[in-house]
């Protein structure tokens, strides 16, 4: 182990649902050998395909410190949103996990992974991610914006321009606001440099 979480890792750990005891009282057994040979069916068909996915590799800009790993109803839909609607590019994914690791050319990553109820430590209500904002700095916010424009993708909030004070200082950001497919809060923001606190 190189001291990254196992999410980092090429052996994350994944636990397929738990399927109910042959016999029990109200278990569908022939549901249970449907479900069982479907699955079969499925990692069959995985497998074969292999040789055409592309697993990726470790982020471009190498591992960031601290990356959030964001937990989604639909794997698909949300992966379609942070890639084309805020710009973020696959560094690497293992589609049999439902598991898509993101980054952007300034060095946000971000993991995103289909539900399974293995890491849910209370009941996931919609929206998810309630009391946190993900911020997520960019050279430039206004393509991002236009992309959300053009896809009819509604704004919480923004665009704005707010300076802040910085210690000794104030700082100038550019932000945008948007929630992604299961309500995760975003803000997107671009530099607009310093300046002296009496300004």
């Amino acid at each position: 182990m190189d001291g990254r979480p196992a999410s980092f890792g090429p052996h994350r750990a994944y636990d397929a649902p738990t399927m109910p005891s042959p016999g029990a009282r109200g278990v569908d057994t022939d549901q249970i050998t449907r479900l069982l040979e479907g699955n079969c069916t499925k990692i069959s068909s995985a497998a074969k395909g292999m040789g055409t996915i592309d697993y990726g590799h470790p982020p471009k800009s190498g591992w960031a410190k601290l990356v959030s790993e964001l937990l989604v109803e639909d794997i698909n839909a949300s992966r379609a949103f942070w890639v084309d609607l805020l710009g973020f590019e696959i560094a690497y994914q293992r589609p049999e996990e439902g598991f898509v690791y993101l980054e952007r050319p300034e060095g946000a990553q971000i993991m995103l992974s289909q539900r399974s109820g293995t890491w849910e430590t209370a009941d996931l209500i919609h929206p998810f991610g309630r009391g946190v904002m993900l911020q997520i700095y960019v050279d430039d916010v206004e393509p991002v914006r236009q992309r959300l424009l053009a896809a009819s993708w509604p704004l919480h909030a923004g665009p704005r321009e707010v300076w802040r004070r910085w210690g000794d200082r104030q700082g100038g950001k550019r932000e945008i606001f948007v929630l992604d497919p299961d309500g995760y809060l975003v803000m997107l923001a671009s530099d607009l440099g310093e300046r002296p606190i009496d300004a």
